[in-house]
């Protein structure tokens, strides 16, 4: 089916309009851009239905053209899509990725993009839901197939295509951006669809469903009788950790750099007989230890990933570090819950007593193999001279960082001849996509096109703390950021990247 109408509509359009204006420069531009963006929804320009509004420039944002559709792939198919197309383009597309188990429609999600001049494109991922753990719509084949993987590649294709009409020529360069589900949705298009994007910027990715089996054994972890922690407890043990570690970096600023060289001890805090205040049980000190360390399942793999030392304090946001369990968990084990049916079929699950055996079968569902992103040979991407970003937080509570590492790690095992196409930064102090202690405010757009325009990978990214003087660098992996002993803390020049221990 033909989507689009020749150029030659819209040419004389913008001839018509150029002819029939005697305002001012800017007027007439703008006049025109609002022409043109009213123009995308006749059938003389589309053959796809869309909705078009002119959102005049406001609160920062220029003057843009929002495009909505659905898009039906296959039978059943509802991708609905929001495009957002500045009067002022720099040539380029964005795609953006959504969070937990939603797409991301939101001018918020836009503004950063769209102030840099990029024509953004977004999805709601296939489904209406608005509840980022209720996901039970993946009892529908095609919303599943959507969200796993669909949905990010429709919106691109046609995305393109519309920005291509609307601006009367093709795009220049096309990035991808998103954290956590946005990562995995990212993954998976360098992945499945290694021509959609030349450049894929991924945050903290929830790739595998061995976050969701993580997020479940955690809170059992937490259950164990006296197992449990308040939360003037976590942050007394994050107090602690931050305390024994904390100068590795040549520098005491609060922050654990390279969390996983940290040998601080739980026992450290465990009661003396007669004590129960300011110190823990045995029972916590166990528990402690088997988040730290994690655990594997009985094919080896990660069945629970582990936890950062340094980043305790923010463990009850994800996890029911109450020892309430997993019907007090609002995640649902990360929406795992809701993938009872299609996993599980008809057989009930045992949630507080989850098993080695229903991890390996959530592992090798069918599911899995659609909705996992942990394919790490993307040869087809590094060959078109693709670029891939990956970042994470150090006190991730959510999807570990070592999640992240293991994939770095099979990236530059897989392909040893993309390193300058491939670069990963961890970022100390920094939570689940932002947040925490840590200079976590980083442009990973801006980032991005110095290393499109430049073709050298970052040797690192420079964050900041909102509202703080905290600046730091985030250097490139396996490297982390050390003191070198003198000058202001906050300035990066102050800072070496070193080798990781």
């Amino acid at each position: 089916m033909r989507l689009f109408a020749t150029a030659s509509t819209l040419a004389l359009l913008t001839a018509c309009t150029t002819a029939d204006t005697n305002e001012p420069d800017g007027t007439r531009g703008a006049a025109l851009s609002a022409n043109q963006c009213e123009f995308l929804a006749t059938q003389e320009a589309s053959e796809l239905p869309l909705e078009t509004i002119w959102v005049p420039g406001a609160d920062g944002l220029p003057s843009f053209c929002e495009v909505t559709a659905t898009l039906s792939p296959v039978e059943g198919s509802n991708i609905g899509v929001v495009y957002r197309l500045p009067e002022e383009w720099n040539g380029n597309v964005l795609g953006i990725g959504g969070g937990a188990w939603l797409g991301n429609t939101s001018l918020d999600a836009a503004r950063d993009g769209l102030v840099k001049g990029y024509a953004v494109m977004q999805t709601n991922a296939g489904h209406t839901s608005t509840n980022p753990w209720g996901n039970e719509w993946v009892v529908n084949p095609v919303q599943a197939a959507d969200f796993s993987y669909r949905a990010i590649h429709e919106m691109t294709q046609a995305g393109k295509r519309v920005a291509a009409r609307f601006y009367g020529q093709e795009h220049d360069t096309a990035v991808y951006s998103g954290c956590s589900t946005g990562g995995r949705m990212g993954l998976m298009e360098a992945q499945r669809f290694p021509a959609d994007y030349d450049a894929v910027i991924v945050g903290a990715p929830v790739y595998t469903l061995q976050v969701q089996t993580s997020a479940v054994f955690r809170n059992q972890t937490f259950a164990q009788p006296q197992a449990s922690f308040t939360n003037a407890e976590l942050q007394m043990v994050q107090d602690a950790a931050v305390a024994a570690c904390d100068a590795d970096d040549g520098l005491e600023d609060g922050l654990i750099n390279s969390p996983r060289s940290c040998s601080w001890q739980p026992r450290a805090l465990q009661c003396e007989p007669g004590e129960t205040e300011d110190c823990l049980s045995p029972q916590q000190v166990d528990a402690l230890n088997t988040l730290y360390n994690g655990r594997r399942a009985s094919d080896g793999s990660w069945l629970m990933h582990p936890m950062s030392r340094g980043g305790e304090a923010s463990w009850g946001f994800f996890n029911r570090a109450d020892g309430s369990g997993q019907s007090a968990d609002p995640t649902r084990g990360g929406g795992l819950m809701g993938l009872q049916p299609v996993i599980f079929g008809a057989r009930q699950v045992d949630w507080d007593n989850f098993s080695d055996a229903n991890y390996l079968t959530v592992r090798n569902s069918d599911f899995a193999e659609m909705y996992e992103a942990d394919d790490t040979d993307l040869s087809a991407f590094f060959e078109r001279g693709g670029k891939l970003m990956l970042w994470h937080g150090e006190n991730d509570a959510g999807p570990s960082p070592v999640l992240s590492n293991d994939y770095a790690r099979a990236v530059l095992s897989d392909n040893p001849e993309a390193s300058e196409q491939f670069g990963y930064y961890l970022v100390p102090g920094m939570g689940h996509c932002a947040g925490g202690p840590g200079a976590d405010q980083i442009d990973y757009l801006a980032a991005m096109e110095d290393w499109l325009e430049t073709g050298n990978a970052p040797d690192r990214l420079i964050g900041r703390k909102a509202d703080s003087d905290l600046v730091r660098p985030h250097c490139a992996w396996p490297d982390v950021a050390r003191y070198d002993g003198s000058g202001d803390a906050n300035d990066p020049s102050s800072w070496s990247c070193v080798p990781r221990s």
